[in-house]
């Protein structure tokens, strides 16, 4: 038995076929952990939605802010643009409901006890503990899961509030900790989510830091396993894996060991379409 974490996929269908057999993945007996933006961009949306609902139990995942994007576009609650002309297929398909549902129940952060390891898309807020970061992303599953879950797809969108408080409500409170799970990576050193820096964090203003550097992070001491940010890279620490290795652009499409002692990196070439 075996549990491997994986990178944003975005489409890349074929990089993660070749890297399931690289890693001899086997569904009856090994656990996947994909760390979200299933979709968007790359070639095989559709054949990645399906394959990945497929897995069963065998294929956790979170939600990124393209598979967001795809739920928004299924409820027509945004516009379709070229932005997202990978994802029209999805959208024509026969079972196009059954993996919009699907996907809609996904989780946006899963924590294992017995690896003390959180995934999420992103990132988790320094001042979430595994409790609460568990606690705020079960706030928005429940409420994408809701009969109102078009109502929080519309609301979503937009760059505030910046920070957090234990008093924000309603629409404003699930847009940031939906901010925070699949849009963040450079913070303020007065913990305010900033979203112009998503260049290389060792690149950024002198007054940002990534969020995984904030000083006192309640989630020290657990591993956590994120992506999203292509141009952070693989990153493999004891308390930190950075997944998004930039398949869909041309590069490469990563897997790591998470129950070995010591984790080891397994690596695909990605989508060459757009290098």
């Amino acid at each position: 038995m075996a549990t491997y974490a994986i990178g944003d996929i975005q489409g890349c269908y074929d990089p993660l076929r070749y890297l399931l057999d690289d890693i001899r993945f086997d569904p009856r007996c090994d656990t996947l952990w994909l760390t979200g933006d299933l979709v968007n961009r790359g070639p095989k949306s559709l054949k990645t939605l399906r394959f990945v609902r497929n897995l069963g139990d065998a294929a956790i995942t979170v939600l990124g802010n393209h598979d967001l994007h795809l739920l928004a576009l299924a409820s027509e609650t945004i516009d379709f643009d070229s932005r997202f002309e990978t994802l029209e297929k999805i959208l024509r398909a026969p079972d196009r409901d059954d993996l919009i549902h699907w996907l809609r129940h996904r989780p946006l952060a899963h924590y294992d006890e017995d690896l003390d390891t959180l995934l999420v898309h992103a990132g988790t807020h320094p001042k979430w503990s595994v409790r609460k970061t568990m606690a705020r992303a079960a706030e928005v599953e429940n409420a994408l899961q809701s009969k109102k879950y078009e109502m929080v797809l519309e609301k979503m969108y937009g760059n505030t509030p910046r920070k957090w408080s234990g008093d924000l409500k309603g629409y404003r409170r699930l847009r940031f900790i939906i901010n925070t799970f699949t849009r963040m990576r450079m913070m303020t050193g007065r913990m305010g989510l900033n979203f112009t820096h998503t260049g290389s964090p060792w690149n950024a203003r002198k007054d940002l830091h990534p969020w995984f550097r904030i000083e006192a992070r309640a989630t020290k001491g657990t591993r956590v396993v994120f992506g999203h940010w292509s141009a952070l890279g693989l990153v493999v620490l004891p308390e930190l894996i950075s997944l998004d290795t930039g398949c869909v652009w041309g590069r490469e499409l990563t897997a790591v060991r998470l129950d070995k002692r010591v984790p080891r990196v397994f690596q695909v070439p990605g989508d060459r379409s757009k290098a």
